[in-house]
């Protein structure tokens, strides 16, 4: 007569769970790094949509603006969404003299070599 086999308890061993363990810390941080990678997006995202408002702001009160803006560079800062902003416009001379080429800089002020954004444009002079 054969006697059953004893039951032995089911169950993981400690192998199994440490490796369980080991794949579940790998898949949360790497969904830890996508979620602050998509964070950090966002925010130069806003960043760089602030520097554009600026630039076309700018942009705009250069064609309003009444003597006809000379050749040159001038700098100036402006807050946007309670977000300081650096800016930086060139007016050159065209080969017609009856416009202006003008290109805006936006940049940080603390990182004034990175531009968030850059705008060019021209200016019409209609009394020459």
């Amino acid at each position: 007569m054969m006697r059953p086999a004893p039951c032995r308890p089911r169950g993981f061993t400690l192998i199994e769970v440490l490796v369980a363990l080991a794949v579940v810390a790998v898949a949360l941080a790497a969904g830890m790094r996508a979620l602050a990678q998509s964070a950090d997006a966002a925010a130069t995202l806003k960043l760089r949509t602030l520097a554009l408002w600026v630039a076309q702001n700018r942009l705009a009160q250069a064609q309003l603006q009444s003597p006809w803006p000379a050749p040159g560079t001038t700098a100036g800062g402006e807050v946007q969404a309670s977000v300081t902003l650096a800016w930086r416009e060139t007016v050159s001379a065209t080969p017609n003299p009856a416009f202006r080429r003008i290109e805006i800089v936006v940049t940080q002020p603390d990182v004034p070599e990175y531009a968030l954004a850059r705008l060019a444009g021209y200016l019409g002079n209609a009394s020459r």
